[in-house]
């Protein structure tokens, strides 16, 4: 048997006992590091670009892909760049914080102790009124059509995580509370994730396609706890990229005094788009009629 028919497309060739097999200590020591490459999936540009160590490898234009999410980071992120991003520039973060609380211990050169006192959390510290120090959401995911396949980072920006539904247009958070409301949870659905092309800036929106099978469940919740996944919520896009060192111009710390009341990360993000309570009747509560009506829209 060939390399090339061993390892074709889908892995029809392997065993059905090798085909689910995690990576072990061996082949990892072997490998010359954590034995996990770093695949993502980027939205520059309002386009899905599939990554691999930090080099484009395929795009896919069309306005919308579908996913499953098999685990994401349970906190709100934070990156900071000093000086002006470059479009397509792979640059890792001068400061950021995996918990949204304080920066991370491998920071190249940390803003503040704490993520709430630090002047580039402040209103205007960017373009704009905008902060300097940016939210984000990192989730390990599948693909549909390659469920037994590889993990993909995807991180998601702020617009794409918080705010209301607008139109049948549901963020992140929004989505996975309107699953949830009815006991689904988001690992257990197809997900649709499409651009918003109201949006100026790359912005997607969520919706379930339909349920995963038993045997695709299974497959999730594996991927859900493998080491690729673990990394890819874990790391951030330049360490996904491989990259460890920023080429801006890093800035000096600046401490502020710490306010006397902290915000949550919702409350802060969700003022660009304001809240509002929904005046639709609750949707049914059986899953495939809530499939159904979406499938219609």
């Amino acid at each position: 048997m060939s390399e090339m028919t061993l390892f074709s497309k889908g892995g029809n060739t392997l065993p059905a006992h090798l085909k689910n097999l995690q990576l072990d200590a061996t082949t990892k020591a072997l490998m010359g590091g954590s034995g996990v490459s770093g695949k993502r999936i980027s939205i520059r540009g309002n386009v899905f670009r599939m990554m691999v160590d930090g080099k484009e490898v395929a795009q896919n234009e069309d306005r919308a892909m579908n996913i499953i999410i098999a685990a994401a980071n349970a906190n709100v992120s934070r990156t900071y760049y000093a000086g002006s991003y470059q479009e397509g520039q792979a640059t890792a973060p001068t400061c950021w914080s995996n918990d949204g609380v304080a920066p991370d211990i491998k920071s190249e050169s940390p803003q503040a102790s704490k993520c709430a006192a630090c002047s580039q959390n402040i209103k205007g510290s960017g373009q704009g009124d905008s902060r300097a120090c940016r939210f984000s959401q990192r989730l390990a995911v599948l693909l549909e059509n390659d469920i037994r396949g590889d993990v993909y980072q995807l991180t998601l920006p702020a617009q794409s995580i918080f705010g209301a539904t607008e139109n049948g247009k549901m963020p992140l958070q929004s989505y996975a509370k309107f699953l949830g409301s009815h006991g689904l949870p988001v690992t257990a659905v197809v997900t649709e994730m499409r651009f918003d092309t109201a949006s100026a800036t790359p912005r997607l929106t969520f919706k379930a396609v339909r349920p995963l099978d038993e045997t695709e469940l299974t497959m999730t919740q594996e991927k859900g706890q493998s080491a690729e996944a673990k990394v890819a919520i874990a790391s951030t896009a330049a360490q996904a990229d491989g990259v460890t060192k920023p080429t801006a111009q890093i800035a000096a710390p600046v401490a502020v005094e710490a306010p006397k009341e902290q915000p949550k990360v919702q409350a802060e993000e969700v003022e660009a788009e304001p809240t509002k309570r929904s005046t639709k009747k609750a949707a049914p509560k059986d899953v495939a009629d809530i499939l159904d009506d979406w499938a219609d829209e």
